[in-house]
């Protein structure tokens, strides 16, 4: 067992760069991703509009990137988010206007559409956009022609549209708020992004991925060290707000405990429980003799020494600390997880055992 799983998740395996794409731009290798992955090498190549569907945060966005990126499509990737943007300028936004369309336009500008010629148009939370607007996008997408805001003369484009929202567009469909014939238009193939509780085991290759971001853009950063309790907490935790949370939650990270190993402790007390940590006033707990390793079935300590003579590098806090975990795991399996008899075994009080146990996330036998 490693000290640090989030540096096992960057030991990321090299790949010829055209099959790497996906996974440079897509983190993580559980089987929800690596089904999605499946189906945008699938849909990328055709010139099908794709509908991305999936809660808030979970990264629609990076889902337009990769398609994009594979279709091999010679133009720009040009993003829209739909609800963002006011309802009375969304439309100069897309088709662009002519000088002197209305007060303030000073001079002519190219709209998004035209900006993805030869491209993809990315509209991002499709489901905001004006009823208005709906019928003008679905005369494009049905002439391949559009018209500026206060202009004449029509212009061809040529684009592929990728579109996601959060909404259910069914229902709104049903409710009178969505055009049906746009809806079945942008959503030729739907593709549905799993949510961040779906794919916990992603979440070391996640903040690896993302650390190693950071870094990259701010070198003197002094990065955070997460233990395997603090995964395992991370990973028990809902993700309302899926990535772009666990982003966040990473930020806390960097500013509560640089250069820090954080704990399931630090997880939920401060990092997801915004309490600032007190390090003054951490405790230390002196440990009872141990017992003689010998007469428990371990290898006494001095026969670590030629092994560990050899290495140029070595955590020792993390790395008794995995040993920690693995001996109080394998009391409490020898016991059927009654705490009292694990905490006798290992010569510790029971109360210090629990408190050990939520410190690394062992959640088995905390109600006995």
């Amino acid at each position: 067992m490693t000290s640090h799983w989030v540096e096992r998740g960057a030991q990321v395996r090299a790949i010829a760069p055209s099959a790497d794409i996906l996974d440079r731009i897509i983190v993580g290798e559980s089987a929800p991703i690596r089904q999605l992955k499946r189906v945008i090498a699938a849909v990328a190549v055709s010139d099908a509009a794709v509908l991305v569907r999936g809660q808030t945060g979970v990264g629609k966005e990076l889902v337009a990137e990769a398609i994009h990126r594979l279709s091999g499509r010679s133009g720009a990737l040009v993003a829209v988010n739909c609800a963002a943007i006011p309802a009375d300028l969304l439309e100069s936004e897309l088709f662009g206007h002519e000088k002197g369309a209305f007060t303030g336009a000073d001079k002519a500008r190219v709209g998004r559409i035209e900006q993805a010629h030869g491209g993809t148009l990315f509209l991002d939370e499709i489901g905001d956009m004006p009823a208005a607007l709906q019928a003008k996008l679905l005369r494009v997408l049905e002439s391949h022609r559009i018209q500026r805001v206060g202009g004449g003369a029509e212009q061809m484009v040529d684009f592929r549209l990728v579109c996601a929202t959060h909404r259910d567009l069914g229902q709104t469909v049903e409710r009178g708020e969505f055009r049906a014939d746009l809806f079945f238009r942008i959503s030729v193939f739907p593709v549905t992004v799993p949510p961040l509780t779906d794919r916990t085991a992603d979440i070391p290759l996640i903040l690896a991925r993302m650390i190693s971001d950071r870094l990259a853009e701010h070198p003197a950063l002094d990065a955070p060290h997460f233990d395997p309790g603090a995964i395992r907490a991370l990973s028990a935790y809902a993700w309302p707000g899926n990535v772009r949370e666990l982003k966040n939650v990473l930020m806390r990270a960097f500013v509560m405990f640089p250069g820090r190993m954080i704990t399931s402790r630090h997880v939920r007390d401060n990092l997801l429980g915004m309490q600032m940590p007190d390090f003054d006033g951490d405790s230390v707990e002196v440990m009872p003799e141990p017992p003689i390793p010998d007469a428990a079935g371990l290898p006494d300590p001095s026969r670590f020494h030629e092994a560990l003579s050899r290495l140029t590098d070595l955590d020792l806090r993390g790395y008794i600390r995995d040993i920690e975990v693995a001996l109080i795991e394998a009391a409490l399996d020898k016991r059927q997880g009654n705490v009292a008899q694990a905490a006798e075994a290992l010569r510790l009080r029971r109360t210090t055992l629990i408190e050990k146990m939520k410190k690394f996330g062992i959640r088995r036998g905390l109600t006995v």
